[in-house]
């Protein structure tokens, strides 16, 4: 991957549907997420559709899928397939892999295998996944993560996933404070934390640890720019200017129409090639 040639770097994006025809999620919080964002197009992109999207754009992307069979009941897509399905378009894909976080000691072993797979980093998710994230039991997690030296993307703020729903399908927004993450990064100083979407409720709250930890970012993904927090542009056009990323959250929000708003957000010109490309090429070690 040559990223002189690339016009942004997306670091969040989902792959919904494997090559047997699995989907990520069950209908319901399938159906119930797309109307949240009102995503009329492709919902359930394969690794092969979003590396054809991404190329047509001279765009790279950051895949995944989320773990949470234990969290849903829902059968996970295989991180597994996920890598090596990328390792086909390695000019435009960067995998991330996941784990079940309540697997235990074989949860710690997977990622080990992930990474020399070649997972680029790990997606967590709390509130989908069901755990504390900062609850020391899940601790032997990022010290996988750290020793393979990757990046560990977490969720955080409110979700799409089971919106509108009875109990929110008893999805608990509480395990995607950021402040959780706040002890995680301090922890692993080693470790390099994504804070993924404006994380609200929390706004304010990732911006300071950011802004406190040399090893946190916030990835932008999960709300379209013309409805980001005001004090997120703020931050975002000065202070951390080198800590925040391009994330769309493909395919429930696509990069054009990210990118359409974020070009009218008020940001000076120096600052919008950091927030597309440069940053997210230090952090993923895009740059040798």
């Amino acid at each position: 991957m040559d990223p002189d040639r690339l016009v942004a770097v997306d670091v969040h994006t989902h792959v919904e549907q494997d090559g047997h025809g699995c989907l990520s999620l069950d209908q319901e919080l399938m159906d119930a997420s797309a109307a949240y964002f009102r995503a009329g197009q492709d919902r359930t992109p394969t690794v092969a559709a979003i590396a054809e999207h991404y190329r047509e754009r001279s765009m790279a992307a950051v895949v995944f899928t989320v773990d949470a069979v234990s969290g849903t009941g829902h059968p996970a897509l295989s991180s597994e397939e996920v890598v090596d399905a990328a390792a086909a378009h390695p000019d435009v894909l960067i995998p991330f892999g996941s784990v079940d976080p309540h697997g235990g000691k074989a949860s710690v072993a997977r990622i080990r295998r992930l990474a020399e797979r070649g997972a680029r980093g790990f997606k967590f998710h709390p509130s989908l996944q069901a755990f504390a994230p900062n609850d020391p039991a899940y601790y032997p997690l990022y010290d996988a993560v750290a020793e393979a030296g990757v990046p560990a993307l977490f969720h955080t703020g409110q979700t799409g996933i089971g919106a509108g729903l009875p109990g929110g399908r008893g999805i608990k927004l509480r395990y995607s404070d950021p402040m959780l993450l706040d002890d995680v990064a301090a922890d692993f100083p080693e470790l390099t934390v994504v804070l993924a979407h404006p994380s609200v409720p929390w706004q304010d709250e990732a911006i300071s640890i950011a802004t406190h930890k040399a090893n946190v970012f916030i990835d932008l993904s999960g709300w379209r720019p013309k409805y980001f927090p005001p004090q997120l542009v703020r931050a975002a056009n000065s202070f951390l200017r080198e800590k925040v990323l391009f994330g769309s959250d493909y395919p429930v929000i696509t990069p054009d129409r990210w990118l359409a708003d974020f070009a009218e957000l008020d940001l000076r010109d120096e600052i919008r090639p950091l927030i597309l490309k440069e940053n997210a090429a230090r952090v993923l070690g895009l740059r040798h």
